[in-house]
């Protein structure tokens, strides 16, 4: 069996741009991904805020990643990773399908945004239900959105969504708002929010395109109509099968810096997985470039 390089678990900007990196270094490159080649951006039905694209939609940009990586010769894998070991020789990454061997490890895994699990939800993902406000916020300029959450992302995507919108609801489930008091202090003094608590988002009413939500307060139901609705109760980044050789803080993100180092040598963390401030494109292909520079020092090390 043959022993890569470098195996890359993820195809997201993060993974692909490592991958890009590492190709160009003379480096072998297995990417491996369990889904779909492209990751969460691949859902967003507009980018605009990615240099050298004025817009696209986030399949666009992917597939050109995608092309661009296979250009330089990386290797393309579908399969779950589930276990992953490490000898003396590298790392051997199990998954569902095959075991693969490779001198070291970029974890790209990312991280999905908590949904609702709603009926309707998935079918009016990019039709008015979005997961983020610095992405699509400027879709609905001008009309009624609501937030779900009560935390500090969805008090600064009212923030934000404040300046575009006519109106933000935030629904909250909880008896209060759990975001930090400074950001529920300005929040309550914008005119154009409106805060619900104790109340649960039951229903996404639309069938193209969203028209309402549905929220349960007590037993009571109502009607509220917004056409984009910003579902903000966090992430969860899919480290678990890592977590033996990355250290992972209490929401189960890969504790790394700029420098996308683990605790493991050899073992690097980009884009979405790791502890940061800001999750962008941009920030994840920026970890990519800079894991996999980590990488090919560490592998002209050895």
């Amino acid at each position: 069996m043959a022993r890569y390089d470098i195996a890359v678990i993820g195809s997201g900007p993060a993974g692909l741009t490592a991958a890009l990196y590492a190709r160009r270094a003379g480096k072998s490159v297995l990417v491996l991904e369990k889904e779909n080649f492209g990751g969460q951006i691949t859902f967003s039905p507009k980018v605009e805020n990615y240099p050298t694209h004025k817009a696209l939609s986030g399949a666009e940009l992917s597939e050109q990643m995608l092309d661009q990586v296979q250009a330089q010769g990386a290797e393309l894998e579908m399969d779950h990773i589930t276990a992953i070991s490490k000898d003396a020789d590298g790392f051997t990454l199990t998954g569902d399908y095959g075991e693969y061997l490779a001198k070291t490890v970029i974890l790209a895994a990312g991280s999905k945004h908590r949904t609702l699990g709603l009926p309707n939800e998935e079918n009016l993902v990019g039709s008015g239900v979005c997961y983020c406000a610095v992405c699509d916020g400027a879709f609905f300029k001008g009309q009624d959105v609501a937030v779900i959450g009560g935390g500090n992302t969805a008090l600064q995507d009212t923030v934000l969504l404040a300046e575009l919108c006519r109106s933000v609801t935030i629904v909250q489930n909880l008896p209060t708002l759990t975001g930090e008091q400074a950001l529920q202090d300005k929040i309550t003094k914008l005119p154009n929010v409106k805060i619900i608590v104790n109340a649960t988002v039951t229903a996404l009413n639309g069938d193209d395109s969203l028209e309402s939500i549905t929220i349960d307060r007590a037993g009571n139901t109502e009607q509220i109509p917004v056409t984009g609705v910003f579902v903000a109760i966090g992430q969860k980044p899919e480290n678990d099968a890592f977590s033996e050789f990355a250290e992972l803080d209490s929401y189960g993100y890969a504790v790394s810096d700029e420098r996308c180092l683990t605790q493991t040598a050899g073992l690097f963390v980009a884009g979405d997985c790791r502890t940061k401030a800001i999750r962008q494109v941009v920030t994840a292909a920026s970890d990519g470039a800079v894991a996999a520079l980590a990488a090919c020092r560490y592998l002209d090390s050895l």
